[in-house]
């Protein structure tokens, strides 16, 4: 992979974009684009490749696509070859399950896939039993407890039902409020010596008369569940499409052939049942007892209508269990979508296990790495390492160890979390990045490695960090490297750290797509562009103003002879029409200890800024220089325009400082109405101080801010009258 060369056109806002990564000379290339421009359309056009998948123009979406990503041989890159970090993916830590589980990305997210899907089949289900039951309680901790007598065995209840529920031929206590019969009061009630007595009683006595019964059966078949079945026939059209009941008695077989004659004979054994003169003293008797409090009152109102619930009430822990299979039963579709999922979950994971166990002694070596080189208020460790070790386990589980001098305290992830920054949080993330580019590395898969400003929210000191190990990487023949940032100072940092000066590009947008150029002046654009092309070129002339200035600030003052001309170079003064190129020359041979002159000493600098500015505005895209020359021009344009328009000698006389700022407070003043004149020169005030007061250390706003922007504000303050 000795070349990568991109030919993409309408990728997610690329219009168009051609380069050819030349690797032979260098196996890192550091590209700088500035906010808006393309940075992150490029990433994930690469992550398209890297997936195989095609790309698109999300906005114009009837734009043809085209992208080619190819090799020296002209072949297309294969996607396995290509590895896009982010600034940050979520999705490695996605699931509270699996967030400190050590797979690699890949083996991740399939796993949270499934048990994403687990839980997404969980949640209907247990919505739905919610509704049907009506109950304010964790439908989940309610089936935990009465199938395993644990409010955290959810899942394994549903196993150990599953057969029985499957078996089950109705739904019988389907339509049973969940709340009203399960009420704590309730239950403790029906604990209590005198009323689990009472209880007792009644359900004898029920049980008598439902031997002695023409057709219930005591246990198969009360009135209950024929009261039941005989509704769900009729709401089933049985005997709409002509079907007949028939029931057995000692006396003989009696057909049914409709529902008011099947509802009138269980009418008739129910009332034979009911009215028995014992069963209502037994009645009476457990209702008496109920009386006590709201929700005993409301269980005996339910049962009023549900007598035959009280003769199970003997035992109403298997009643619960009945209540609860009922529900499931009703939702039975539910139940085994879930069921489905789960045993394939668990079926996979099995297998994700095996291939964990293989990378074990990887991930240790990524946390050695990690601790090593990263500075985080924790320590990563494996915390179930003796498991691992002694085979009860395959996945490798992290752990965290927090530092606070010489105080440590283990913490859940999901604690320490919310305690960490940002820049924190994504030198967690990093641990995942490592694993895969370690991963690659013992695998010996040749890779280009696209870098999407990964260091952006980071500490200076882990900045550098993640610096050293790109530059370790980068030296590792395997590996090639495409770092992009919109941050200037980290691009400076790269290229003085590893990445070749001429291997620093970037990113310009014009009207027919995106060109890539050579960056210049990354470390300091006075000393090694300007100032050499200060009496060759006008533009570089204009720009070293700033510079000269603050080296006399510097060195003399600001009372100096010399900073005063200058000034008038930058800002509109008496004399700022009078100052002619030889001037400048003067000043910067002075400072420079160069004898050197222009070829146009006698014309005026600001008819040259004027002039300059105008080629800028008609040549757009170029380097640094024509933005400092446009902000210049701009300034004192304005200037010139309030100081004429304010036509007050004395009060432009008094400002000894910040005098864009002060000029615009007295143009107010004296025009509150001319708000279109009011908002022309507040941009001016906000867009022109970082691009005129440059210097070595600092000037990324200039190259943030777009040429485009400037040259528009040039055209509106020209016109201002």
């Amino acid at each position: 992979m000795d070349h990568v060369k991109v030919d993409l056109k309408n990728c997610y806002g690329i219009k168009s974009l051609q380069r050819d990564f030349d690797f032979s000379k260098t196996r890192a290339y550091a590209l700088y684009a500035p906010n808006g421009v393309m940075k992150s359309s490029l990433a994930k056009t690469f992550q398209d490749v890297a997936a195989n998948r095609p790309s698109e123009d999300r906005i114009f979406k009837t734009r043809k696509t085209e992208r080619h990503v190819i090799d020296e041989s002209g072949a297309e890159i294969d996607g396995d070859r290509v590895l896009v970090v982010i600034p940050y993916d979520q999705e490695l830590g996605i699931t509270a399950k699996t967030s400190t589980l050590l797979l690699d990305p890949k083996m991740k997210r399939e796993y949270d896939d499934l048990l994403r899907a687990t839980a997404d089949a969980r949640t209907a289900l247990v919505a739905a039993i919610k509704a049907q039951s009506g109950t304010k309680k964790n439908p989940e901790e309610e089936i935990s407890a009465a199938i395993m007598q644990s409010q955290t065995e959810f899942d394994q209840a549903l196993i150990r039902v599953k057969r029985e529920v499957e078996e089950q031929k109705d739904n019988l206590f389907a339509a049973v409020p969940y709340d009203t019969i399960f009420n704590d009061k309730v239950m403790a009630a029906l604990n209590t010596k005198d009323l689990k007595s009472a209880v007792r009683d009644y359900m004898k006595q029920y049980n008598d008369l439902l031997a002695s019964s023409t057709y219930f059966k005591r246990g198969t078949f009360d009135y209950y569940n024929a009261g039941q079945i005989a509704k769900s026939l009729t709401d089933n059209g049985f005997f709409d499409a002509k079907h007949t009941v028939n029931l057995n008695s000692a006396s003989g077989n009696r057909e049914i052939t409709n529902e008011i004659e099947l509802e009138g004979v269980i009418a008739e054994e129910k009332d034979a049942i009911l009215s028995d003169a014992k069963l209502r003293k037994k009645f009476d008797d457990v209702a008496k007892q109920l009386q006590k409090n709201a929700e005993l009152r409301a269980f005996c109102d339910y049962i009023k209508d549900e007598e035959a619930l009280l003769a199970r009430m003997a035992n109403p822990e298997r009643l619960r269990q009945d209540v609860l299979k009922s529900y499931l039963k009703t939702n039975e579709a539910l139940y085994t979508d879930w069921m489905a999922k789960y045993d394939a979950a668990a079926a996979r994971r099995k297998v994700l296990e095996k291939a964990a166990k293989a990378q074990q002694s990887q991930w240790k070596k990524v946390i050695e790495i990690f601790n090593d080189r990263f500075v985080v208020p924790f320590k990563l460790e494996a915390k179930n390492e003796a498991e691992v070790t002694l085979g009860q386990t395959s996945i490798i589980e992290l752990g965290f160890t927090y530092i606070d001098g010489q105080e440590t305290a283990e913490l859940q992830k999901s604690d320490l979390l919310q305690s960490l920054s940002t820049g924190e949080r994504k030198a967690f993330y990093i641990l995942n990045v490592i694993f895969e580019i370690e991963t690659r590395i013992k695998n010996k898969t040749e890779t280009l490695i696209v870098v999407d400003d990964i260091a952006d929210s980071f500490d200076y000191q882990n900045k550098y960090a993640i610096i050293e190990y790109l530059k370790d990487i980068s030296e590792d023949g395997l590996f090639k490297l495409i770092i992009m940032t919109h941050n200037f100072d980290f691009f400076r940092t790269i290229e003085s750290r590893f990445v070749n000066y001429k291997a620093c590009l970037i990113a310009l947008r014009g009207d027919t797509g995106i060109t890539l150029t050579q960056a210049l002046g990354i470390r300091n654009i006075f000393t090694r562009d300007w100032k050499l092309a200060f009496f060759k070129e006008n533009k570089k002339k204009i720009a070293c103003i700033p510079f000269l200035r603050n080296l006399v600030e510097m060195t003399v003052g600001e009372k100096s002879p010399v900073f005063i001309k200058l000034t008038s170079m930058l800002h509109w003064k008496g004399d700022s029409d009078k100052i002619r190129v030889a001037d400048i020359d003067k000043i910067y041979n002075d400072l420079c200890q160069t004898a050197d002159k222009s070829d146009n000493p006698t014309d005026l600098i600001y008819d040259l800024i004027i002039a300059q500015a105008e080629d800028s505005v008609a040549n757009p895209g170029g380097g640094l220089e024509n933005k400092v020359v446009l902000a210049i021009a701009i300034r004192l344009l304005a200037e010139r325009f309030m100081i004429d328009r304010i036509a007050d000698p004395a009060a432009v006389a008094a400002i000894d400082e910040k005098q864009t700022a002060k000029l615009i407070k007295l143009y107010k003043t004296k025009f509150p109405g001319e708000t279109e004149s009011i908002a022309v020169l507040d941009r001016v005030a906000l867009m022109t101080p970082e691009n005129i007061h440059v210097n070595s250390f600092m000037y990324e706003p200039i190259i943030d801010m777009s040429d485009d922007s400037l040259r528009k504000l040039y055209g509106r303050v020209k016109i201002l009258k």
